[in-house]
């Protein structure tokens, strides 16, 4: 279930300004938190995590430009357009902070890892991988959103995004979901698509330095669980851990559980 979160900020990096909502702990030297979306989404994904946390992090959520109340900026992007908002947001505002990335956040966070390590005390990459897609796979969804709107491939990506219990169970939250994607600015949700069509991080994750736990939900068609698996084993020390019942979107479909795993990383690693 989405949540209330506090009233929304904006910060300019980059030369784009971004939508952040600031979630502050109800305890000094609380651990920091920082929260990148997945594509064709925005921060409110994590309202119900954000509030099962219950004040155990300094939380900062965003938008990544071209998604939700963000500039688009000048799309195409690069994952390294994306990483360098996250490293300056993190120089700007919270300094060293856990990161949490869900699908292409996951990438935006191993890159900025790799850039940046000493700004990152972990990663908890989520639903993701070094590689996510193919480039067929990619131009067909830019064709298909070129000729016929955000609404050409929406009622097939929600199928990828939920498992089929959630989607019986809770038709009204993948409606929501639904609408949250169409309402992205096409120039900007292309431009990630872009980013996504042109990463291939397999050859690097090797050198990812700082204390990562891979999680995926068990139900997850677009990057299932042997894919985090593999990504867990690339990663020097990397823990890997499956979520029962949920898809793809872990923070809609099982907010309580995540939010578990990340207070325990965090508070191991504060």
């Amino acid at each position: 279930m989405m949540v209330p979160l506090p009233f929304p900020d904006a910060q300019s990096v980059n030369g784009c300004t971004l939508h952040t909502v600031r979630v502050p702990a109800d305890r000094d030297g609380a651990p920091k938190l920082i929260f990148v979306n997945s594509l064709g989404c925005d921060l409110r994904i994590w309202s119900g995590v954000a509030q099962a946390l219950n004040g155990a992090a300094d939380m900062l959520l965003y938008d990544k430009r071209g998604h939700g109340l963000s500039d688009t900026g000048s799309p195409p992007y690069t994952m390294r357009d994306h990483a360098a908002d996250l490293i300056a947001l993190i120089e700007s505002g919270t300094g060293p902070a856990h990161i949490c990335g869900l699908s292409i956040g996951g990438m935006i966070a191993m890159v900025a890892a790799l850039e940046r390590p000493d700004l990152i005390r972990s990663l908890i990459l989520c639903d993701t991988a070094a590689r996510i897609g193919t480039a067929a796979r990619y131009a067909a969804r830019e064709a298909a959103i070129r000729a016929g709107g955000m609404d050409a491939f929406a009622d097939q990506q929600k199928d990828r995004w939920f498992s089929a219990v959630f989607r019986r169970a809770r038709p009204e939250a993948v409606e929501v979901m639904r609408a949250m994607l169409v309402r992205q600015p096409v120039e900007g949700y292309l431009g990630s698509v872009a980013a996504l069509r042109d990463t291939d991080l397999s050859a690097e994750v090797g050198a990812i330095s700082v204390p990562t736990f891979c999680i995926v939900g068990r139900e997850d068609a677009s990057t299932p669980p042997e894919t985090l698996r593999a990504l867990a084993d690339a990663i020097p020390g990397a823990r890997y851990t499956e979520i029962a019942g949920a898809g793809h979107l872990p923070p809609i479909e099982a907010p309580d559980a995540l939010a578990a795993e990340i207070a325990a990383i965090c508070e191991e690693r504060v």
